[in-house]
């Protein structure tokens, strides 16, 4: 409370309410099960990794459980599904008491939650099925994006009237983070979610190729930011000091961390896109503001550790501090390696590798994790009325956890470094040493094996959280309604102009946070969509035939961008290996984008005519038997399933709807395009003595793969 506020509690008397504990308990119950299930799953996919090599008659070949399709579901699940019930569970236990107000409606409240669950269960559904956008941390596709808008604002209306209500008039610094929060990933949601459907299950997003790459990794690296970072920041700010009982240690060092942050934050996202299409001063932009993110972010951990001074001692015996401890030293880590990344010469080395992906699950483990592995320990025996079960437990999670964060990170570091260098290694000669991709990643293999034991510890230590937690609740009373009783407050005095100011006027905070955040997204974003000079054109370059548009859609569905680029980079390690270093205008009628963020497979733009159609047919069925010792999944369904030509005319209508250059009423006869291409690869597949019918899957995503780079052959790059 501000100095300049004079407060008159004197024959004010009290009043009571309660703080209802009903949906923390429900949140924490979700988080602990969508944990399990998110590092179930990213267990498999590990293990499918190793699969090939060392277990190979365990590929079964089921479309379901591919690691194209589990990986997104693998991603979703940690994200939004066990960090976001971890969020909600915090904000509903923490915000209460912050503002000493019950939460406004228990109606949405219930809403949200429920609400949350669904899409939950609609993104495990639908992914294994195949139905995404293909838009990395956004492929769910846009019935369910509606969805997720709608809850979000249902959260956020619940939010702001409890704010609005409440009865303490300065608020705490860990509302600021939720409010930002909120807001920010509403607007990332919103606008990078922007599609035209073709089908209930179909949609293209309204940008193409380097435009959506922008748009997407302002997106995905701002959601790394703004739901796995800042909300977890504000809690940090609650569940710290409380676990401590100690104050947090530097109020003005909390509003520099926050104002600097949220704003440097918005800016990075082109750092995902070094070497790339994206124009020069975009990359320069990433690279610039997220060497400056240093400092507000490790003004943060700083703040965290030292609201611990004085408190060491209880850290050596309490499990729930070394949670705490290592999840904020894990975010300092992460936020000191991610700038150092976004340096280019490190970022020439580092993308595309395993180097990346470690880099990731330090903080997604380390600080998410823990931090929410922490509060779990905290609020829980609050929430029934007990102590925690076995401390001893506790502390055996702690280590076991942390030793299984060593071991996955450390592999993968190294993974990364080989294959970063693997890949640029040149002999004497000057010849490409590994000119064979494969090479490069069967070298890998026994460092996956390494990560899949580290995850398994990360997952057993989860497991025994589960059991304390259980043993913990079964020996507790829930504590639904906490009722508490405070002095009436009158405001005699008015705060004068300042933070405080700011800090007690809910709705000005929120604008000013969204401007604030805006200023880098709009500075960013709207040059490239509007100032055509910024992406040139290439004469030949045309709009995919419906046969490859029915093929891409296929490569979209399998997930193949998790494990391949389309993108080579203007070095001469890539132009050597691949061909052509790849050029913006060649993306324009690509919704989404295809660049890919992670190379376990080679890069694929320039594999157009590379190989003969029965390369592709015989390698997606038995990818080893092609390439003896690769690790990639076999695909025996494409050839015996169908593409489904009854959507072919709404994917061309959709396209043209997006400025896609196709003849006025061309969705009526575009089938016969479709079989007059289809018949043409039957027919050279059966000269190579391999019998299949023209409306096979495996037949569409052969025509995709061989359209892909063949346009530059045919022009040079000429701005218009």
């Amino acid at each position: 409370m501000s100095n300049d506020t004079v407060l008159n509690q004197s024959n004010t008397g009290y009043e009571t309410f309660s703080y209802n504990n009903t949906l923390t308990k429900w949140f924490a119950y979700a988080t602990i099960l969508w944990g399990v299930v998110g590092f179930l799953v990213g267990i498999i996919i590990a293990l499918q990794l190793i699969i090939p090599t060392y277990f190979p008659s365990l590929d079964f070949g089921i479309p379901y459980i591919s690691f194209g399709r589990l990986r997104p579901l693998h991603t979703n699940a940690v994200i939004f599904a066990f960090v976001g019930n971890a969020i909600f569970m915090g904000i509903y236990y923490s915000l209460p008491r912050l503002v000493k107000a019950e939460m406004w409606s228990k109606l949405l409240g219930n809403l949200h939650f429920w609400g949350w669950q669904i899409i939950i269960v609609l993104a495990a559904i639908t992914f294994p099925l195949g139905i995404t956008t293909g838009k990395e941390y956004a492929e769910l596709e846009w019935p369910i994006d509606i969805l997720v808008a709608v809850v979000w604002v249902i959260f956020g209306i619940n939010m702001i009237m409890t704010l609005i209500k409440r009865r303490e008039k300065h608020m705490y610094v860990a509302v600021w983070f939720y409010l930002a929060s909120w807001v920010t990933v509403a607007v990332l949601h919103i606008v990078n979610s922007l599609a035209i459907p073709a089908t209930l299950f179909k949609s293209y997003p309204i940008y193409a190729g380097v435009q959506d790459a922008l748009v997407q990794w302002w997106y995905g690296h701002n959601a790394v930011a703004f739901f796995l970072t800042t909300p977890f920041l504000g809690l940090m700010y609650y569940f710290m000091p409380k676990a401590a009982e100690r104050p947090v240690y530097s109020y003005k060092l909390s509003i520099i961390h926050f104002w600097s942050l949220i704003f440097l934050y918005i800016w990075a996202g082109p750092h995902h896109l070094l070497y790339s299409s994206l124009p020069d001063w975009a990359q320069s932009l990433g690279m610039v503001f997220s060497l400056m993110l240093i400092a507000p972010s490790w003004g943060g951990m700083i703040n965290g550790l030292l609201t611990l001074r004085g408190a060491w001692d209880k850290v050596k015996e309490d499990p729930i501090l070394k949670f705490l401890v290592v999840a904020v030293t894990a975010y300092g880590m992460s936020t000191f390696e991610g700038p150092m990344l976004s340096i280019k010469s490190v970022n020439a080395i580092s993308h595309f590798t395993d180097w990346t992906i470690a880099h990731v699950h330090v903080g997604a483990l380390g600080w998410n994790g823990f931090m929410t592995f922490g509060i779990l320990y905290w609020l829980i025996p609050r929430l029934f009325s007990t102590n925690l079960y076995s401390k001893k437990m506790a502390n055996a999670h702690f280590w076991i956890g942390f030793i299984g964060i060593i071991t996955y990170a450390v592999p993968l570091y190294w993974a990364g470094v080989t294959q970063g260098l693997m890949w640029k290694q040149f002999s004497p000669e000057g010849m490409l040493v590994y000119a064979n991709f494969l090479e490069t990643v069967t070298h890998l293999v026994p460092m996956y094996a390494i990560r899949l034991v580290g995850g398994t510890l990360f997952f057993t230590g989860a497991c025994i959280m589960v059991y304390n937690l259980v043993k913990t609740i079964k020996q507790g009373t829930f504590l639904k309604e906490e009722h508490v009783k405070v002095a009436k407050a009158v405001h005699t005095a008015e705060d004068k102009p300042s933070h405080r100011w700011l800090e007690g006027k809910p709705i000005p905070f929120l604008i000013g946070s969204l401007l604030v955040v805006l200023v880098g997204g709009v500075i960013e974003i709207v040059p490239m969509q509007v100032i055509k000079s910024n992406i040139p054109t290439i004469a030949s370059v045309q709009p995919y035939t419906p046969l490859e548009l029915h093929g891409r859609d296929i490569y979209i569905r399998e997930g193949c961008y998790t494990c391949h680029s389309q993108l080579v980079r203007p070095f001469r390690s890539e132009t050597e290996r691949y061909g052509e270093y790849s050029k913006s205008g060649e993306y324009v009628y690509d919704h989404p984008f295809q660049w890919g963020s992670k190379r376990t497979g080679p890069d694929l733009h320039r594999v157009g005519g590379k190989y003969p159609h029965a390369w592709h047919y015989q390698h997606m069925y038995d990818p080893a038997a092609i390439s003896p010792g690769s690790i990639m999944p076999r695909y025996p369904w494409l050839l015996d399933h169908s593409y489904d030509v009854t959507t072919t005319g709404a994917k061309i209508r959709a396209m043209q709807f997006l400025g896609v250059p196709y003849p006025q009423g061309y969705d009526a006869v575009a089938n016969e395009d479709v079989k007059t291409q289809a018949q043409l690869i039957v027919d050279d597949l059966k000269t190579a003595g391999i019998e299949t019918s023209s409306d096979k899957e495996i037949i569409a995503l052969i025509a995709y793969l061989q359209r892909l780079g063949t346009d530059i052959k045919k022009s040079k790059v000429k701005v218009q």
